[in-house]
């Protein structure tokens, strides 16, 4: 067995141990010391990282109650070593863990529901219930959570016998073998947890719900605590400084300056379509219908202009109509119709030779080619 010194303080930064083994690994070394302070992977945790001796530590994980560092250089069995865990990085991981537990807690406590999924990476923490939540809800939660923070409460950890579990109402989403280790924060929750965790829930700053989103019939609800959580709001506050300063609005004012934004695209955008349509019949009525395909050749044709310029030439009499969108550097998207002909043979040629894809209908084919206006028209010119 490895002595856990991460559960005697969970606060311990640093310590000395001896080396029991030291075998060579697919990436470096596997270091195994008689005591430790590096808490391995587990309950949705991740490892902790640091320095090990002259060595860096990547990972840790544990088997049969022994804890194996994986080092990249290796470490004289029986000698004597210093560790140092990376704390900043450990501490934001018990921020999360911590509040995570009370979010647990609440959601628990307030709909039944069980925390059935904890995933705490280097950047994000996520939890699934499987119960339906609101937004209205989930904003409830997010205070309760925080005015669990502001009353600085005790992490209190415990190793109940037999006896006294049976008696016990506590969370696990496992069945646990051997002595149990129960984390309670009183008030809030009480559930069986293998990593470490703050000393108060003080330490944890404050609890963010950033997002929500639905998940196997449940919610899988984004969580930032601590350091996170000021971070993820530093950024957001140069963002909306740099938008309030862009609309000429007030900080707090900038979602309605944005709205008022919105809703006058929306209009001059309506606007436009308008003023596309004219200019579209006045374009085609300017051009002549005399060939047997009617090619047009504009970049300034988006959307669906070109299908609407290509029915309005049909209309107009012509046999056959080509609309061509695009530049010769970028290349054009065309559309080729008939009310008599069938034109796919035309959008095949087209792809074939100009690197194309597309078709559609005998009446009508849709596509893009690469190649220029006068590579283009060559084609046509076969089929005129």
């Amino acid at each position: 067995m490895t002595e856990k010194l991460f559960y005697e303080d969970s606060h311990r930064t640093e310590f000395t141990a001896k080396v029991i083994s030291c075998e060579e690994a697919k990436d470096g070394f596997c270091v195994v010391l008689d005591q430790t302070a590096f808490f391995p992977e587990g309950g949705g945790q991740y490892a902790d990282t640091g320095i090990l001796g002259n060595t860096e530590v990547t990972d840790v994980h544990e088997k049969n109650d022994v804890i194996f560092h994986s080092v990249t250089a290796p470490l004289e069995v029986g000698s004597i070593v210093s560790g140092k865990i990376n704390w900043k990085e450990r501490f934001e991981k018990m921020q999360q863990h911590t509040g995570e537990h009370i979010v647990s807690g609440i959601v628990h406590e307030r709909f039944g529901y069980n925390n059935v999924g904890f995933h705490l990476g280097a950047d994000y923490c996520t939890m699934d219930f499987d119960g339906p939540i609101s937004k209205a809800q989930l904003k409830e939660i997010e205070t309760e959570a925080n005015e669990a923070v502001y009353r600085n409460l005790e992490v209190e950890v415990l190793y109940p016998s037999k006896e006294e579990l049976k008696d016990m109402d506590y969370r696990s989403k496992i069945e646990i073998e051997g002595q149990v280790r129960i984390v309670k924060i009183p008030g809030y929750d009480v559930c069986a947890c293998c990593a470490p965790h703050v000393k108060t829930t003080g330490e944890i700053g404050a609890v963010k719900l950033v997002s929500m989103v639905s998940y196997k019939g449940g919610e899988r609800i984004t969580m930032l605590c601590g350091r996170r959580a000021m971070r993820d709001y530093e950024k957001k506050d140069v963002m909306t400084k740099e938008i309030s300063t862009m609309l000429c609005a007030k900080e707090y004012e900038v979602a309605e300056a944005v709205g008022r934004l919105k809703s006058e695209q929306t209009r001059m955008k309506s606007q436009i379509a308008e003023l596309q349509q004219k200019l579209l019949k006045f374009c085609v009525a300017e051009i002549p219908v005399d060939e047997k395909i009617v090619t047009v050749f504009d970049g300034s044709l988006s959307g669906n202009l070109p299908r609407e310029m290509m029915n309005q030439l049909l209309d107009k009499g012509a046999v056959i109509c080509a609309v061509f969108a695009g530049t010769d550097e970028e290349g054009y998207r065309y559309v080729i119709g008939s009310r008599s002909e069938d034109v796919r043979s035309i959008s095949k040629t087209l792809n074939s030779t100009l690197e194309g894809r597309g078709g559609g209908k005998p009446e009508m084919v849709q596509g893009s080619v690469k190649g220029t206006e006068d590579a283009v028209k060559e084609i046509i010119a076969r089929y005129q």
